[in-house]
């Protein structure tokens, strides 16, 4: 069955707000028994927030009850208890003004969006390029998408129903195609300046140290939307969509099974000429489960990590009988998320050293409120529970396949993966991340992301001069403050087959306890001409350890990175 947003009053290559006619389209489709199509004719929609729904979600890693209180949702699309649907853009470009949630999958099962361009008509991240300096001033141009206003000679940004002066800032060097975080030089500022129309000269009681060319990036730092939410839902599968803008979060997944994103575009429009494409992460899965595929996709110019796969420890607070525990959500920007169904798996984790010491099942959840639930167990719970320690929901984690893709223009982590079951990182490029390629942590104490990985292969990538003094390239980074001897946090670590290129003396991988790790047949390419170190030993730092197996491994100078 075929539905078409054009009967239901949708006007493509207008200024027609498309809210109403979508929401009676996806009625529409909802009353079908089978699979269905909502097919969308080729063109430009644009979507308003005034007629958007508006649904209150929890949504992970966004914002605290402080930053913001009111956890209602303005959503453009919103698809809830549907099964068999296919959203067929057919090439189509949708345009989101205002702050809102784009998409919101709810409850679906077999659900397909496909061939779809999405982007906001004002990005939440502003963008200006610094196109003169003196002694104690630099001038900017403001993109044609940014908008501006000059209060008591201080820059407000603003926005469709939203404005900010401080935030986060990040520079863009075009030259090298990288980006990273620095202080925000409105927040430095003397005063500032009109020229004339978008072209700004910002003054300070200092010289200020900028580069002619740089883009500055700067937003306001609060999620209080995501770009797409998927919650509670399984078969999901997004093909060839365009997410050339996400606002927060970007694409979140919790709680769902079988997610699959394959020929994504998740980088600026070419013909905007912005150098931004997220606001955060590009890519964020919380407690998934099943199969999770990324593959054949682009992940360029975000303001956070590219993809970013884990679940959440919970404290446990208190004991409340037998087979009873009280625990919470401790970090402030995660909570009231479902956290556990009956018939799932738990274990019981030590905050000290991550390692787990029991395991149990629940047969029921009673809420107290969004941090505080009482875990209802099937069996005795252990006597020695820690004052920190933590439970981990072992039901919901994914087996994760990322797979072709390429990553460029990141100030921080291509890849965090934290999952027990088969992870596969395969032929993936990634370029000049300014932290790590690919990190593996777990943590109990700052942002509870469980939990450990137990068959994790990383071979075929090419890692084009990545990391820092700082930052390995590759990092098994539990953040575990005791070692148990002999216990690992990790196991089963396979880095082979990869391709380094470097021109300066950054550690390749660093390995905290973690047994079964295999660093094998990779090559590492110097570059530029510099003095670099040519043991193997020099790019790998092992600490704590078992069962290690470094060999193969080549170091070259005979080639120039790209």
């Amino acid at each position: 069955m075929i539905i078409r947003l054009t009967d239901y009053g949708a006007q493509p290559d207008t200024e027609q707000d498309t809210q109403s006619a979508m929401i009676r389209a996806i009625q529409a489709a909802s009353q079908i028994s089978g699979p269905v199509v909502l097919d969308c004719a080729q063109g430009r929609y644009h979507f308003y927030p005034h007629e958007a729904i508006q649904a209150p979600y929890h949504i992970s890693n966004t914002a605290s009850e402080e930053e913001n209180p009111d956890i209602t949702k303005t959503i453009g699309l919103l698809l809830k208890g549907l099964e068999g649907l296919k959203l067929e853009g057919n090439g189509s470009l949708f345009i989101f003004h205002g702050k809102q949630t784009m998409l919101v999958l709810d409850g679906c099962t077999n659900v397909e969006i496909c061939n779809l361009c999405t982007d906001y008509d004002r990005p939440t991240v502003t963008e200006m390029t610094i196109v003169g300096r003196g002694s104690r001033y630099f001038d900017a141009r403001v993109h044609p998408d940014s908008r501006y206003q000059i209060l008591n000679g201080q820059l407000v940004w603003v926005g469709e129903g939203w404005s900010f002066m401080n935030g986060p800032m990040q520079t863009y060097d075009p030259l090298c195609n990288t980006t990273w975080r620095m202080d925000n030089w409105l927040e430095q500022v003397k005063n500032v300046e009109e020229m004339e129309p978008m072209l700004l000269r910002l003054h300070f009681d200092f010289s200020p140290d900028v580069v002619l060319g740089h883009v500055l990036q700067n937003r306001d730092g609060l999620r209080d939307q995501v770009g797409v939410l998927i919650t509670e839902c399984s078969e999901v599968t997004f093909a060839n969509v365009g997410l050339h803008f996400l606002h927060g979060l970007g694409v979140v997944g919790q709680f769902s099974r079988n997610l699959t994103f394959r020929g994504m575009n998740m980088t600026p429009r070419t013909e905007t000429k912005r150098t931004v494409a997220g606001f955060a992460d590009f890519l964020h899965l919380s407690s998934c489960g099943g199969k999770v595929v990324v593959e054949d996709s682009r992940f360029i110019g975000s303001h956070d990590d590219s993809i970013n796969v884990h679940g959440t420890y919970l404290r446990i607070i208190e004991r409340m009988g037998e087979t009873s525990v009280k625990v919470r959500f401790m970090h402030p920007q995660t909570y009231g998320l479902p956290a556990f169904y009956p018939g799932d798996e738990i274990e019981f984790v030590r905050a000290g050293s991550l390692t787990t010491y029991a395991a149990n099942q629940v047969v029921g959840i009673k809420r107290l409120t969004a941090r505080e639930l009482i875990l209802i167990l099937a069996h005795g719970i252990p006597e020695d529970i820690g004052s920190q320690d933590v439970i981990e929901n072992i039901t919901w984690t994914p087996e994760v396949e990322i797979v072709n893709n390429y990553f460029a223009r990141v100030p921080t982590r291509g890849i965090l993966v934290t999952t027990r079951r088969k992870v596969w990182i395969a032929h993936n490029v990634f370029e000049r991340m300014h932290m790590n390629a690919i990190l593996i942590a777990v943590d109990a104490k700052s942002w509870y992301e469980s939990g450990r990985v137990e068959d994790v292969t990383i071979r075929d990538n090419r890692f084009i001069e990545c990391g820092s003094q700082e930052y390995p390239v590759i990092s098994l980074a539990p953040e575990n403050e005791v070692m148990d001897e002999g216990v690992p946090v990790h196991k089963q670590v396979i880095i082979q087959n990869n391709q380094f290129e470097t021109c300066s003396n950054v550690m390749l991988l660093c390995a905290k306890n973690t047994s079964g790790l295999v660093f094998r047949s990779n090559e590492i390419v110097r570059a530029g001409g510099v003095d670099l170190r040519s043991c193997i030993e020099d790019f790998v730092h092992i600490t704590a350890c078992t069962e290690v197996d470094i060999q193969g491994n080549t170091v070259s100078s005979n080639a120039k990175t790209q």
